[in-house]
């Protein structure tokens, strides 16, 4: 990828003649768009974006700005110079001679025989389109030459308009939303911060009330559900009466302002329905599963002190997120290099439709020596796209493949190292005869070290199944994307099936690589071993593993929710200006939605970082207490290394003293 690739070929367009628009130390350096002769043989924008409409594309500096015809120019040139010098700019480098007949110049495409008002989309020139009183318009006019002596009607650009305006007006939305970061970036990240602080906080007081603080969690989730369900309604009976409130979203279609849809009663009924419905799956799951809650609770007290003692493995995470970072950079850049490897592929373009050699791959440097020129006038040799047809461009599919390969195994690694780094600190707490006397000084520091120096194979390996299993995955979804047009009911069946147990065996092996960096972190065995020996040891152990590992995880994911609903809540009140003390503050947006939808994932994402650490404290503390039992019977030889809560917690009526 990296001898064969050019990055130039997705960052500037290509002309016809295969050179780049806008590269420096080029005649194309101050051309930075493409035109397109007669746009009208283009069928579609994404044909303009692959490059292979069947017209000739040249590099300008501008889009036209007006309408004009070759003809008419051609006729007044004498008189009225300017308008010659004007469209001269959108023909073929170095021609300059109106005398020569239209039907010469049209054939060989030395000039288009229309230029129309543009405006530049993706670096390409692409009519300027607009919506007059329902009427198509292109510059406000309806009409327009075609060149070739006829009226035209604007409509007959309704195959190419259709298509051209979704996607302008996706291109207004999205420098709206552009707009709206630049405006509000400050804010968002202010927002996120507090989301760190918040997410921080509870941690640590999780050390000393742990039990209020996940009953505050708890009740500030069907709090925050509650709200939302009484806004909704609010505004539901607030458009009651309201003109077109009554719409359908059916009714309306799709539309770019998502405001529409805000405007609809129906809309808000939806959003009630949902909220109700998840409501009332909470306070099932809470009645039903209240016991068990108080057992995990009990838990994560033991946990909180943990990290109360190891309170450097709180921004570990930072180290995974840069390592994940490192791994997606070099994945991007690679598969870039990748996708532009292929060399510049010529076609025959030809005017007319009866010529044989149309379509067919040609070399510009002979195609006026062959008979091509002769047996159809006016065929061009001209750039369709970047490609090839040597041995390492039919298999570039299968390095795109390898490289994304590459890219889970480091993944997978990345986050491998830091679940055995912190099992390996919060074991060493664990087993610390006297806490916190015995834990060694960096336990961190220690852990991590001893994670890259004697289990960089294992972690490998265990990364190494899992990146094989997702790759798997990959293929079968690439598969149900290629075959879903087809009509073979076994086919669709049969890869809905593969999907299911695949995404069942990744959940697994990921279940089982956990807990055997854990018994890894512990022992220092391989990785068969460590995750044999951790199977094992969970199957002796199942029912506490359902009650208190599975509940700990939604105690936790409820913990992420109530911090990134919290200040999502904080950020609606703010960018909706609905704080008087802050109305001054916020910035005037196009769509309040975006800040607020980025601070809310945003801040779930920083939870889910700070919580992550917390989940493999307790699954550390689990696994070593099973193992501490089975080990240990809680007699002077064998005195039990758990601490008298737990002890307490998990089913053990004495606990005898421990070693000195």
């Amino acid at each position: 990828a990296w001898v064969h690739g050019d990055p130039r070929k997705v960052i500037y367009p290509t002309d016809s003649y295969g050179q780049f628009c806008g590269q420096k130390d080029t005649p194309n350096e101050n051309k930075t768009i493409l035109f397109y002769f007669n746009i009208l043989k283009c069928a579609s924008p994404i044909v303009l974006i692959n490059l292979q409409c069947p017209t000739t594309q040249l590099c300008v500096s501008k889009c036209p700005d007006r309408f004009a015809t070759y003809i008419d120019v051609q006729a007044s040139y004498r008189y009225k110079p300017d308008q010659w010098n004007y469209f001269k700019q959108f023909c073929k480098p170095g021609f300059n001679n109106p005398r020569k007949s239209v039907a010469q110049v049209l054939r060989d495409e030395d000039c288009p025989s229309m230029i129309i008002p543009s405006r530049p989309f993706l670096k390409r020139c692409f009519p300027d389109f607009s919506t007059k009183n329902g009427v198509l318009t292109v510059a406000n006019q309806t009409t327009f030459k075609d060149g070739r002596g006829k009226t035209r009607n604007v409509t007959d650009l309704r195959e190419a308009a259709n298509g051209i305006n979704n996607v302008l007006d996706a291109r207004s939305v999205g420098m709206k939303i552009f707009e709206d970061y630049a405006i509000s970036w400050y804010w968002i990240l202010i927002g996120l911060f507090i989301a760190m602080i918040v997410s921080l906080l509870f941690l640590v007081l999780l050390r000393f009330t742990a039990g209020v603080l996940f009953w505050i969690f708890i009740f500030g989730v069907i709090g925050i559900i509650g709200y939302g369900i009484w806004h909704c309604y609010w505004e539901y009976d607030h458009l009651k009466g309201k003109p077109g409130s009554d719409l359908t979203v059916y009714d309306i279609g799709f539309q770019t302002d998502f405001r529409v849809y805000l405007q609809l009663r129906q809309t808000w009924l939806a959003f009630m329905i949902t909220l109700c419905v998840v409501e009332v799956i909470i306070i099932l799951m809470l009645i039903f599963l209240r016991n068990r809650i108080r057992i995990a609770i009990a838990l994560l007290k033991e946990g909180s002190r943990a990290i109360g003692y190891i309170m450097s493995t709180l921004f570990y995470p930072i180290v995974t997120f840069i390592l994940i970072a490192i791994c997606i950079s070099y994945w991007a850049v690679t598969a870039v290099f990748l996708a532009t490897s292929g060399e510049p592929v010529y076609k025959v373009m030809a005017n007319q439709t009866l010529c044989k050699y149309a379509n067919l791959t040609c070399d510009p440097e002979t195609f006026n020596t062959t008979n091509v020129t002769k047996l159809c006038p006016g065929a061009q040799c001209t750039f369709a796209f970047y490609g090839g047809e040597s041995l390492y461009h039919k298999y570039i599919f299968i390095f795109q493949l390898a490289n994304a390969f590459v890219f889970l195994w480091l993944v997978n690694f990345a986050i491998a190292l830091g679940q055995c780094t912190l099992a390996g600190a919060f074991a060493s707490y664990y087993w610390a005869s006297r806490k916190p006397a015995d834990i060694p000084l960096w336990p961190l520091f220690s852990s991590f070290g001893r994670a890259i120096r004697y289990h960089t194979g294992s972690l490998a390996f265990g990364a190494l199944i899992l990146a094989i299993v997702q790759l798997i995955r990959v293929i079968l979804e690439y598969l149900d994307h290629k075959l879903k047009g087809t009509q073979n009911s076994f086919t669709r069946f049969l890869l809905c099936c593969l999907k299911c147990c695949f995404w069942c065996l990744e959940k697994f092996l990921k279940f089982i690589n956990r807990n055997a960096y854990i018994m890894i972190a512990i022992y220092g065995k391989n990785f068969c071993t460590s995750a044999k020996e951790a199977f094992f040891l969970l199957m002796r152990n199942v029912v506490r593993v359902a009650v208190l590992d599975k509940v700990t995880d939604f105690l936790l994911f409820l913990g992420k929710i109530l911090v990134a609903g919290g200040v999502g809540v904080l950020a609606f009140f703010f960018f909706t200006q609905r704080i008087p003390i802050f109305a001054q503050e916020a910035p005037a947006l196009n769509y309040y939605w975006v800040p607020l939808l980025t601070v809310i994932i945003g801040s779930y994402l920083v939870a889910h970082g700070f919580f992550s650490v917390y989940a493999m404290c307790v699954d550390t503390l689990f696994l070593c207490f099973c193992e501490d039992l089975e080990r240990n019977d809680g007699s002077t030889a064998k005195p039990y290394f758990m601490s008298a809560s737990l002890h307490r917690i998990l089913g053990k009526k004495e606990l005898s003293p421990k070693k000195a």
